[in-house]
């Protein structure tokens, strides 16, 4: 295994807390179990400000950006029953990052936080 990519992203939450008062921001960027987890919290600046930030270290962990037909709702953030966030592959993902590196198996390690002002999220890329 070899790590072929790491990505960081910092956000300040007052950006995205005047986007995410629009359904149209929300619905281009976030997908339907990201947003369907939203409903459940009282925060949700911080909860979307660490995914978007979640979203750009992926990309940066690529080393491509959101390019080649990559969109925001290509990249879901979830989280396991121990609140542990993770990103859900996809088939799109997968074909990106094969033709990128090579590769058929990855794996995606995501560590995200926040505080007042700020969230950042940390991804690694490693080959299998």
């Amino acid at each position: 295994m070899r790590i072929l990519g790491i990505g960081v992203d910092i956000i300040q939450n007052r950006r995205i807390k005047s986007l995410v008062k629009s359904k149209l921001f929300i619905l281009r960027t976030f997908g339907n179990k990201e947003i369907d987890l939203s409903k459940k919290l009282r925060n949700k600046t911080n909860y979307f400000a660490k995914r978007f930030a979640a979203k750009e270290a992926l990309t940066k962990s690529i080393g491509t950006g959101f390019r080649n037909n990559l969109n925001f709702k290509d990249i879901q953030i979830l989280n396991d029953n121990n609140g542990k966030p993770y990103y859900q592959k996809s088939k799109k993902l997968d074909k990106i990052i094969n033709n990128r590196f090579k590769i058929k198996k990855y794996e995606l390690y995501l560590s995200i936080s926040d505080e007042k002002d700020y969230s950042i999220a940390f991804t690694i890329l490693q080959s299998k």
